[in-house]
Formats: structure tokens, C-alpha cells, sequence
């Protein structure tokens, strides 16, 4: 594993994110940053960037359908920093204990800044990597993994991968992006806001139709009694009772 370091051998489609990085403040992504002096646990989750038959892409990880806690959502493999960790540590650590990354075949480069999850109360910082020499991956365990998914920034930018995502009960709404093989598994929520608002500092984004609506499956919740709020996560635009 290499440290984060500016220098490393990166492609070139690679180095705007470098950069990026170095310049993009907590505000460019969400208006929740722990507060001063807060209680907040500690997490980390590992953005890791690698090359694909259509170029750069990035790797995510959908959660089981069951689960008790955001069922199929999609995320980037990462969880709590562990006593005597650093978030380096506990984003490589995360990545290999789902998936079974490899840390050694990653080049760490960067950070982005640490962000707040209000309702859980978790600061999360998003580690960035570069799969130098990427290493076969698998489900390391289905009760928390359903599926892994290589996606191509490209699909990620085409307007035609983008949707706003509208919760069937309350008034949430929030960028998504559709994924998957058939362009029908839905990422939002915390990891879609963090890959949207980074899309827009690069200035990789697309105009896209925000009018073009698309309702979570039932999968998605575990009943009726969870709040809207339980999910708010950090897209700096949510509108409630409106588009955003």
C-alpha cells in the first residue's frame, strides 16, 4: 500500500481528481460538517478509481436487499474507523473484509474532506485510490453484500444514467444515477451526492433532464415507520415537497 502521494503514478484521465482534492472544501459537497468539539463517530469509505474496457471507473459495492439498515443501497465499500486506525487504515481494511480488495494494489493519493451524516452521526471521510494493480474481487459475504459493481465515470456523466430519485412516501428527492448491466439498480443517497457534487467541481457533468423521476423499489425499505430524515445524507440541494 502507498501513502497518499502527490506524486504517484497516476493516468492522466486521473490527475483532475488529484487535483481536485487538493482545492475542493467541504462546503463544494454538503452543507453537514461535524460540528466543533462534536461527538461524532468516525468512518471512512475508499473511492477507488481503476480502468476498465471503457476507461476510468469506479468501484461500488450494492448492500444485501435484507438487511436491517439501507437495504440496496449502493455505497463504496468502507465503515467505522477501528480503535488505534487512521481513515486510511479503516477504508482499506473495509474494502478487503467486503470485497476482498487487496490494500496492497492500491495507491492511496488523496482525500476528499470530512463530511457529517446528521442522523447517524457519523464524520466520514472519503479516501481516494488507484488500483494500480487491480486484484480479483467477490462477495465476501452475502448477509452484507449483494453485489459489486465496476462503473464507468462515463456512464456515470451521460445524461441518460441520471435521474432524480423520489422516496414513495414523504417528500425527499434527491440526484441518482442508474448502474448495473441493465441500467436498473439506483444509486443515491450518500454516495450518489458525493459522485454528483465531485462531477461538478471537476466539470465532468452533463446538463441533464432533473424532471425525470424515478421512485425507489420496496426492497429499499424495511417499513413504512422509517423517516424520510433517517436518510438524509449529503446532497447540498434536497428539496422537500419540491424538485430540487
Amino acid at each position: 500500500m502507498d501513502s497518499e502521494d502527490p506524486g504517484a503514478d497516476l493516468p492522466d484521465w486521473l490527475r483532475p481528481v488529484e487535483q481536485a482534492a487538493r482545492d475542493i472544501e467541504a462546503s463544494d459537497l454538503t452543507r453537514f460538517v461535524p460540528p466543533p468539539g462534536g461527538d461524532a463517530r468516525r468512518g471512512a469509505v475508499l473511492m477507488l478509481f481503476g480502468e476498465g474496457p471503457q476507461g476510468g471507473e469506479l468501484l461500488l459495492t450494492e448492500r444485501a436487499h435484507d438487511m436491517r439498515s439501507h437495504p440496496g443501497q449502493v455505497s463504496f465499500p468502507g465503515g467505522s474507523v477501528d480503535p488505534g486506525e487512521d481513515v486510511v487504515e479503516a477504508a482499506l481494511r473495509e474494502a478487503k473484509e467486503e470485497v476482498g480488495v487487496d490494500p496492497s494494489s492500491v495507491t492511496v493519493f488523496g482525500r476528499l474532506p470530512e463530511l457529517w451524516l446528521p442522523p447517524s452521526n457519523f464524520a466520514v471521510t472519503p479516501i481516494l485510490g488507484w488500483w494500480s494493480a487491480p486484484t480479483e474481487v467477490s462477495v465476501v459475504s452475502r448477509a452484507e453484500v449483494h453485489a459489486i459493481h465496476h462503473v464507468p465515470l462515463a456512464e456515470l456523466v451521460d445524461p441518460e444514467h441520471r435521474v432524480t430519485v423520489q422516496m414513495p412516501m414523504g417528500d425527499y428527492r434527491s440526484p441518482g444515477f442508474l448502474i448495473g448491466p441493465d441500467h436498473d439498480v439506483i444509486l443515491w443517497g450518500f454516495t450518489g451526492g458525493i459522485i454528483a457534487r465531485l462531477l461538478d467541481f471537476l466539470g465532468w457533468a452533463v446538463p441533464w433532464d432533473e424532471s425525470r423521476v424515478r421512485d425507489l423499489p420496496s426492497y429499499m425499505f424495511t417499513g413504512r415507520e422509517r423517516r424520510a430524515a433517517a436518510l438524509l445524507d449529503i446532497d447540498d440541494d434536497q428539496r422537500r415537497g419540491g424538485a430540487r
